[in-house]
């Protein structure tokens, strides 16, 4: 490479090899769940005006404040590239006429940006995976969201991680916690964290996320949202706890994990790294691995009537790590031209093997010599070898692998039909 070569942006990434595998492997999972769950597939532009973002995600937050990367169109507009799918998704909801589809069961997946210091896991340019729910006000829509989550972990293979719940209550019983937090940390506001200070007057229930010792013990003597719940509140996350367990997704109470903006009600949750799993091995104890809640009122915040909705999202790049080694198919046929004269039959057996349906790779090129041993380190599942011997053509099929998950008798009668 010379030195001349630009280099990649710091914070993005080439995907390649066993780790693009493994990133399609959580793609094609996604898209294979969601449509057990009918939910509709979205796209939506990467960049929006600046005020979808900054409205929706509120000025205050360290993503509108410090983390979008916001430029000026040349028409004078500030537009800013999607820091997260939600208000993009909000937005389309209300321009383009998608009420009269509610309640809207909605997937997406891309490409997200945001400034920030790229460390393991994470990016400035990152990939999500999202499911949103609008329109449905009614528990069982926060349920089902949180069963495809669960189910699309297992069929991922990912294990040793666990859905933590919580309960941010209605607008009633959130206010009211609200201010009986701001009176807690107001009477030990010297003795928190600089962060945990800021946040007291704009953000308080951010501090019950706070990672600093010097927040932790407050922390743990903070009221519980469970002290302020209103009937109809605890009505409602009795009726997701239940319907969860009639759906066998285990949970666990999280009664620290909350939502800073002011649209989030009732349900809360993120699926956590188990201690010492091999989940918190790759992403650490504390990582998220999926997360979401419902939004009842950031529709109002975009200029549309109040729509409650429910979603959730989760990092390709997170989930492709749990997923090491996913994604790679073994190969099912290998075909070896070992003469130039064979090319072309080659060619045409291989088109025939694909439109079946069997993975396949023609080795036609280089040393016709080495094309056979080319195939072999392929490691296929069925070798096909054509030459030219004495004159005559010459055919050498042989099966491989022990373990071929195709019917063994259908393959060989397939091979030998086309070897003629």
């Amino acid at each position: 490479m010379s030195k001349n070569t630009p280099k990649a942006i710091r914070g993005t990434q080439d995907i390649f090899g066993p780790d693009a595998e493994a990133f399609a492997f959580v793609v094609e999972t996604f898209e294979r769940v969601r449509k057990l769950y009918r939910f509709r597939r979205a796209e939506m532009p990467v960049f929006e005006k600046t005020e979808v973002f900054s409205r929706a995600i509120g000025e205050t937050t360290d993503v509108v404040s410090k983390e979008m990367y916001s430029f000026e169109d040349r028409g004078g507009e500030s537009l800013t590239l999607r820091p997260e799918f939600t208000a993009g998704i909000a937005r389309a909801y209300l321009t383009n006429g998608w009420q009269q589809h509610a309640p809207l069961k909605l997937a997406t997946h891309g490409p997200l940006f945001r400034y920030e210091r790229p460390q393991k896991g994470r990016y400035r340019q990152f990939h999500q995976i999202d499911a949103e729910i609008i329109g449905a006000a009614e528990p069982q829509a926060d349920v089902e969201l949180l069963a495809m989550a669960d189910q699309l972990l297992k069929e991922l293979g990912i294990e040793g991680v666990t859905l933590h719940l919580n309960t941010l209550g209605d607008a009633e019983s959130r206010d009211a916690w609200r201010a009986a937090l701001v009176e807690h940390f107001r009477a030990v506001k010297g003795e928190l964290s600089e962060d945990s200070q800021e946040r007291l007057e704009k953000n308080p229930l951010r501090i019950l996320d706070s990672k600093d010792p010097r927040d932790r013990g407050h922390v743990a003597g903070a009221p519980k949202i469970d002290a302020f719940l209103s009937d109809e509140a605890r009505a409602f996350f009795d009726a997701v706890t239940s319907g969860l367990d009639a759906a066998g997704v285990k949970w666990q109470r999280a009664e620290s994990l909350v939502r800073g903006l002011d649209y989030y009600r009732h349900t809360a949750f993120e699926f956590i790294p188990d201690e010492g799993s091999e989940a918190a091995g790759k992403l650490g104890s504390q990582s998220t691995v999926l997360g979401g809640g419902r939004y009842d009122g950031l529709m109002e915040s975009l200029g549309g009537a109040p729509t409650p909705a429910v979603g959730w999202a989760a990092g390709i790049e997170r989930l492709a790590m749990l997923c090491e080694g996913s994604g790679a198919e073994k190969l099912e046929v290998a075909i070896a031209a070992e003469n130039a004269d064979r090319e072309d039959e080659a060619a045409e057996m291989a088109a025939i093997f694909r439109r079946a349906g069997f993975s396949t790779e023609l080795f036609a090129s280089g040393s016709p010599r080495k094309r056979y041993d080319k195939a072999r380190k392929a490691e296929p599942a069925i070798l096909i070898s054509l030459d030219v011997r004495d004159g005559a053509n010459s055919n050498n099929f042989s099966a491989i692998a022990q373990d071929f998950d195709r019917e063994a008798d259908a393959t060989e009668i397939f091979a030998a039909r086309t070897l003629g």
